[in-house]
């Protein structure tokens, strides 16, 4: 029951650090990982490609030591041969150990030489997979190179998203309500103003705004006058009112005679 538990809070705990991490950093983990699998499999397949071309070599070797083996066997021979023609039947004896000892020897290479190219035979195709494992590991690593860029794009869309999407909100938000909004200003503006005016105008109406009115007045007329004197003194003329629009007279209508054509004079 422990057991079950424990790997519950470590399902519980990775989810929630997956959940946690950068997912452009994931991705990176993802190219680092495949690139070190490729990297393991390349090694291995240089070792058996290695082992395949050491095969070959011991191929060479072992078909030059039958071939001597045969050689020295049917020199061996070709003595005893000329030794029992010789009626030597030492020679014969030692030469006829020679060969069997050659013999030996040239059956040990030839099993050796068989052994050998069952091996390669066997390295070949092991170089062969390992190759074509390369290449498919390769195209894969390349695949998910450019399913990376592919994410990581996606990725930057995702962030300029959400960028855009905080902007927006923090235009659409609500603002505070410890912080005045325009209208609320835009009263108190108008309210100051409309409660000016009204105390203005009710000043106006009393007998001080009345006084205070005649003195401006009286005040204004006080400058006028020195003005016009400081104008004489300078020999400034002082500019004439605007004359009024003429007006043209009205036509009186002339008397009729009186009936009999001539005037009557008085005695």
């Amino acid at each position: 029951m422990f057991k079950k538990w424990w790997n519950y809070i470590k399902a519980w705990v990775s989810g929630k650090s997956e959940d946690a991490m950068d997912p452009e950093i994931q991705l990176q983990m993802a190219i680092d990982g495949a690139k070190k699998q490729d990297q393991q499999l390349r090694n291995q397949a240089a070792k058996v490609v290695a082992h395949r071309t050491q095969l070959e070599s011991k191929l060479e070797k072992a078909a030059d030591d039958v071939g001597e083996s045969r050689e020295l066997a049917k020199q061996a021979l070709l003595k005893g041969e000329e030794a029992k023609v010789a009626g030597d039947q030492a020679s014969v004896d030692k030469w006829t150990r020679s060969a069997q000892a050659m013999a030996v020897r040239l059956k040990a290479s030839e099993n050796n030489l068989d052994s050998l190219k069952e091996q390669y035979a066997v390295a070949v195709n092991q170089a062969e997979d390992a190759k074509v494992a390369v290449q498919q590991n390769a195209v894969q690593l390349q695949e998910l190179s450019a399913k990376q860029m592919q994410l990581l794009g996606a990725l930057e869309q995702a962030k300029m998203q959400e960028s855009v999407n905080e902007a927006v909100h923090s235009m659409s938000a609500t603002m505070d309500d410890s912080v005045p909004s325009l209208d609320e200003v835009e009263n108190k503006i108008e309210k100051r103003k409309a409660t000016a005016m009204a105390k203005a105008e009710i000043y106006d109406a009393t007998p001080d705004g009345a006084e205070a009115e005649l003195r401006q007045a009286i005040n204004t007329s006080a400058a006028d006058a020195t003005l016009e004197e400081l104008r004489k003194e300078l020999g400034i003329a002082t500019e004439a009112p605007a004359p009024a629009a003429s007006v043209p007279p009205e036509t009186v209508p002339e008397a009729a005679p009186a009936e009999g054509g001539a005037d009557e004079t008085p005695t």
